[in-house]
């Protein structure tokens, strides 16, 4: 795979950089265009292949926040051709790396001294690169260890991306009147997941909270061989969840990984009301022994009460049931407003009443099976149903809690890592922790 030696960081390069993707992804239309002149019964799989290989190549180099957004869609299996997916799947663990002396320097400048220094070993090439870093084997007094390097610059770019992506998503979205919170909420996560200090301290915080839940494991982390921008913790064996998956697996072993990463998150929302905000593959590995481990703490997201309250009343059959109570979620929430008009009251209380009553399933039961395809279908076929809905889009979408944008990032997240294990899931096991 191609090393990087340097990464656009200033506002005219990355702009650059994504006009030339423009450019082709234009060129992939015309071309289509043009066959599908000769040949009517053309589909777009073709097309949406080449799109997303443009898409994400340029992305890739970009990395950073820009790299960031490939990621998270590549979660909305629904939303987006499953050529999108696949490619954009890659940017959770498999992106190009950066050069041997790019990543010296980054050492000296952060530490004044090179990594043998540091360590009895030290390998110069990465054996995993993501959207923000790259990780390195290491080993220092008998211990395997994983180095994580952030790539230079990609705090800086943050402001610059989301500058970009702004006008894009107001129009995409219909985001009318004043839309800056969500905004400020998305750029706050990504500075946050660039602190590589902060991550550290929550890295060791939910480690110990945590220790206590079964089939479940955290690398130890190493503060003295730790700064802003690299982090060292142990070595851990396993797969990516992404490969587990598509192994012959044992139901049992589908299982007993699905249910340590269901109570895992039921614990740290329910329990701790802190959770980590970014179930992507890339984030897991499962060892021999089918523990799930968990290796990456720079997303969390605290719930305040005032959300986390009528957003789990919610998940409750009869408040769905109830009008007036649901109702009076849908205010407390924000997705309604005192300001509608009586059209887009109806409107939106009909559009969430229909989707909570699907998403909600699995709290109203004592155990649910992810590997029955009904569920994940009737989610996809929302989806495209409101994808398609022509007065959703002459909607004001500017509507709902901040605290949405990552709390339904992590439900979709989670739901679809439990779909592609196809594991049955005990739903109320994690109250036992909880006492």
């Amino acid at each position: 795979m191609k090393k990087l030696d340097s990464i656009p960081v200033n506002k005219v390069e990355r702009v650059a950089k994504l006009v030339t993707t423009g450019v082709k992804v234009g060129g992939n239309y015309i071309k289509y265009y043009g066959k599908k002149m000769v040949n009517p019964e053309l589909t777009k799989d073709e097309l949406h292949r080449e799109n997303a290989e443009d898409i994400y190549d340029g992305l890739k180099e970009l990395k950073g926040s820009a790299l960031k957004v490939a990621q998270m869609l590549s979660m909305e299996k629904n939303l987006l051709p499953q050529s999108y997916v696949e490619k954009f799947s890659l940017s959770q663990f498999s992106v190009p790396p950066l050069s041997a002396p790019l990543v010296m320097k980054t050492f000296r400048k952060y530490f004044g001294c090179e990594p043998h220094v540091l360590f009895d070993e030290f390998s110069p090439d990465s054996v995993n690169a993501a959207s923000i870093g790259q990780v390195h084997r290491a080993t220092k007094g008998g211990k395997k260890l994983a180095v994580k390097i952030q790539y230079p610059g990609v705090r800086e770019s943050i402001g610059t991306d989301i500058a970009l992506v702004k006008p894009i998503a107001i129009r995409m979205f219909n985001l009318q009147g004043t839309s800056d919170e969500y905004f400020d909420e998305v750029e706050g996560k990504l500075m946050e997941e660039t602190d590589y200090t902060l991550e550290l301290k929550q890295s060791e915080e939910v480690r110990k909270l945590c220790s206590k839940l079964e089939n479940l494991k955290f690398p130890q982390y190493y503060p003295e061989l730790s700064c802003e921008k690299i982090i060292t913790m142990d070595w851990m064996e396993g797969i990516h969840l992404f490969d587990f998956c598509r192994n012959e697996l044992s139901q049992e072993n589908r299982n007993k990984v699905g249910q340590a990463l269901w109570d895992f998150y039921m614990f740290q929302i329910h329990g701790l009301k802190n959770f980590h905000a970014d179930p992507h593959p890339g984030n897991f590995l499962v060892d021999d022994e089918a523990n799930l481990v968990a290796i990456d703490f720079g997303c969390m997201k605290k719930i305040p009460d005032s959300f986390y309250i009528p957003y789990f009343e919610l998940a409750k059959r009869e408040n769905l049931e109830d009008e007036n109570k649901f109702r009076q979620k849908l205010y407390e929430l924000e997705i309604l407003k005192e300001t509608d008009t009586p059209r887009e009251t109806e409107f939106f209380a009909g559009i969430f009443k229909e989707l909570l009553t699907t998403f909600t399933q699995p709290f109203n039961t004592t155990e649910f099976d992810f590997s029955n395809p009904a569920f994940g279908n009737e989610i996809a076929a929302l989806s495209e149903k409101f994808a398609n809905d022509k007065t959703l889009r002459k909607m004001n979408g500017n509507r709902g809690s901040k605290h949405f944008i990552y709390v339904n990032r992590t439900f979709f997240g989670l739901y679809n890592l439990l779909f592609d294990l196809k594991c049955t899931i005990s739903i109320n096991q994690y109250e036992k922790y909880l006492a």
